[in-house]
């Protein structure tokens, strides 16, 4: 069974920094493009940012460049979301999906239940 299990999530000041991570079983890991998605309070999903199966190519959305750093451990079967100068609008539930390749923006339905992260002063 897909596991991807959330965490890093927290309540943080505008300007402050995060670390996400999310740890998958149950699936090849190092095979699949990996993807990370947010769902702000009230909107759907948006996509954050992908990487590439060797993590060597990070995609991003235009809201995420600049300040967010998506990488990978394959050997950890673990993905990561680095947050730098959050700003109160990127208060969401983020959640890491794999992704089917294609479009840097496509991915499978999130099966984990997200980390929260609240940016607030």
């Amino acid at each position: 069974e897909v596991q991807l299990v959330e965490s890093g999530g927290g309540l943080v000041q505008p300007g402050g920094s995060l670390r996400l991570s999310c740890v998958a079983s149950g699936f090849a890991f190092s095979t699949y493009p990996m993807t990370w998605v947010r769902q702000a309070p009230g909107k759907e999903l948006e996509w954050v940012s992908s990487i590439n199966k060797a993590g060597s190519t990070p995609y991003y959305a235009d809201s995420a460049k600049g300040r967010f750093t998506i990488s990978r451990d394959n050997a950890k079967n673990t993905l990561y979301l680095q947050l730098n100068s959050l700003k109160t609008e990127d208060t969401a539930i983020y959640y890491c999906a794999r992704s089917p390749g294609g479009d840097p923006d496509n991915y499978y339905p999130p099966r984990g239940q997200g980390t929260q992260v609240t940016v607030s002063s």
